[in-house]
């Protein structure tokens, strides 16, 4: 049986670096990412999580200038990073790119900016249906025998893909990060839509949180908080629920949404994105609690959001 993975939530630094133009960050930048950063250590957070794009690599970069100021800051974090989307340049488009000299390339890139010789924990941000699985796995192959990637995941993947992708690598895919949330539930919508005319209009690949559960492959949600609509952003019964069960339960709103999708029997592991440190604590309990949601009440929020019955 594979080995339970863990919920702990990880933070999410695409909101750290500044501006989402190529301009220089500035040494503002540095101290809002350094702020975030130490919220997130101060609740227990040792995972966070980039991508090459985010900011135009000026995530990673601030987040480098972080470790390059504290000696000691690596060794207690786990580093995680993606690859495979590439922002419009040189007359291009957006697009994605897994092509294996694109991904080592990505990598070297992301090794120097974040100012360290290896990464935890690499994600493929995107699938690129241009790009064969075995030229994909060659080039991760290389990137971990050389010492430069520890583990290797997908982000946005369905089941299919994963079990593809699987089959020409000789190290196992540890990860796979999906939107997940109380707003965006397509994953959990999807396996009680079977046999109901709804179904095709729900996108999610079926069975992919199963194909994750059995083999050991941790999911993480990204957009966890659901850009605050049920913490005070928008009025709503569900929002209402929300705050009524934090209350009831002595936490903060924030903590009940990712207890929503830690109580999962999948153990989903939420990501923080919250550039602002306030924020970033009132998911403390969420670190250090056992989410405390009964099974009606899981539902409670599940109906809420919806709107609607289920079927």
């Amino acid at each position: 049986m594979p080995a339970p993975t863990s919920t702990r939530p990880l933070y999410g630094c695409m909101g750290l670096g500044g501006t989402w133009d190529p301009e220089p960050y500035t040494a503002a930048d540095v101290a809002e990412a350094e702020a975030a950063v130490d919220a997130a250590l101060s609740i227990g957070i040792t995972v966070f999580d980039h991508a090459d794009i985010y900011r135009h690599g000026k995530s990673e970069a601030v987040f480098g200038e972080l470790l390059a100021a504290d000696a000691e800051l690596r060794a207690r974090i786990t580093l995680q990073t993606k690859c495979g989307i590439r922002l419009p340049d040189a007359g291009h488009g957006a697009r994605y790119d897994l092509r294996g000299p694109s991904i080592v390339q990505r990598v070297e890139e992301s090794l120097t900016r974040l100012r360290t010789d290896v990464i935890d924990v690499l994600l493929l941000h995107r699938p690129d249906p241009l790009t064969g699985p075995e030229e994909i796995a060659e080039a991760l192959g290389s990137l971990h025998a050389q010492g430069l990637v520890r583990r290797f995941g997908v982000s946005n993947m369905s089941a299919a893909q994963i079990t593809l992708l699987q089959s020409h690598l000789d190290v196992p895919l540890t990860t796979n990060q999906l939107e997940m949330s109380l707003a965006s539930r397509d994953w959990v919508e999807s396996g009680v839509l079977l046999n109901t005319r709804a179904a095709a209009d729900n996108g999610f690949p079926h069975g992919t949180v199963e194909h994750c559960q059995a083999r050991g492959i941790q999911l993480q949600a990204w957009g966890a908080l659901a850009q605050g609509r049920y913490t005070g952003r928008t009025p709503s019964p569900a929002a209402q629920l929300v705050a009524d069960l934090a209350a009831r339960k002595d936490t903060t709103p924030e903590t009940i949404l990712l207890w929503w999708l830690q109580r999962h029997p999948a153990r989903i592991a939420p990501v923080i994105g919250s550039s602002r440190p306030e924020r970033i604590l009132r998911c403390a309990d969420a670190v250090g609690r056992t989410p405390e949601l009964t099974h009606e009440e899981w539902y409670e929020l599940w109906i809420a959001a919806r709107g609607e019955p289920l079927p």
